[in-house]
């Protein structure tokens, strides 16, 4: 589907930025205390469904999988299952040839990043991919960090670089800008529900009650059968 253009001037649209979500695996969750880590994995969800609603591209890497970090979250797989990670040595992607290309092959100049541990995961590639002529905007919300003044300090290292904070609900909306943009605004609404917290309870809401809609019917869950005594 081709999507409505929007407008630039500065801005993010789903056709001027590559995605690269790098190292969320469970060991590198493990160390994270400066977001609550159900809230991260919710908002990584919720960010790489909204790349795929948009078309973006989105680079997957991980770090010595086998040896140390685990694999990629099931739930952030589970939104794409087809995708194999890069799969590296080095802490930093920037260092690393094949997620290098991986970035080059897209002919996209904004790189919108996030990952684990944002001290050396974030900050290394962001301030180096910089230094290549690449614009970046860290998605914060999608970072972690061993405590808050570890990423603290390193979101300020990787904005004095020149990159710009961002969060994932931000970016999704900039890419929609406007309610009126009926080709992907079901599906982001959709996320919004579904990831949203208050937000998307409020949208909930206005749907049901304001607007007379159907309550959103959510996937259902039934105890395992090996548990169920009969």
């Amino acid at each position: 589907m081709k999507l409505e253009p929007r407008s630039e001037k500065g801005l993010l649209t789903p056709d001027n930025c590559v995605i690269t979500l790098i190292d969320h695996q469970p060991q590198m969750l493990f160390g994270v205390t400066n977001i609550d880590r159900q809230t991260l994995i919710n908002n990584v969800v919720g960010f790489s469904k909204a790349a795929r609603i948009f078309d973006v591209p989105l680079i997957l890497t991980t770090v010595e999988t086998k040896s140390f970090s685990g694999n990629l979250w099931p739930q952030l797989k589970a939104v794409y299952p087809n995708q194999t990670p890069i799969e590296r040595s080095s802490m930093n992607s920037w260092d690393d040839e094949k997620f290098v290309a991986a970035v080059k092959k897209t002919g996209r100049k904004k790189i919108v990043l996030a990952g684990l541990w944002t001290e050396v995961c974030v900050a290394f590639p962001s301030i180096q991919a910089i230094h290549d002529g690449y614009e970046v905007y860290v998605v914060e919300d999608l970072c972690g960090d061993l405590d808050e003044r570890a990423h603290n300090a390193a979101m300020r290292r990787a904005e004095q670089a020149g990159a710009k904070p961002v969060t994932w609900i931000q970016v999704m909306l900039e890419w929609q800008r406007d309610w009126a943009k009926r080709d992907t605004y079901d599906a982001v609404m959709d996320v919004v529900k579904h990831h949203g917290g208050a937000y998307g309870m409020g949208v909930e809401y206005a749907y049901t009650m304001v607007h007379g809609a159907p309550a959103t019917v959510y996937p259902g869950w039934e105890v395992p059968s090996e548990l169920v005594h009969n």
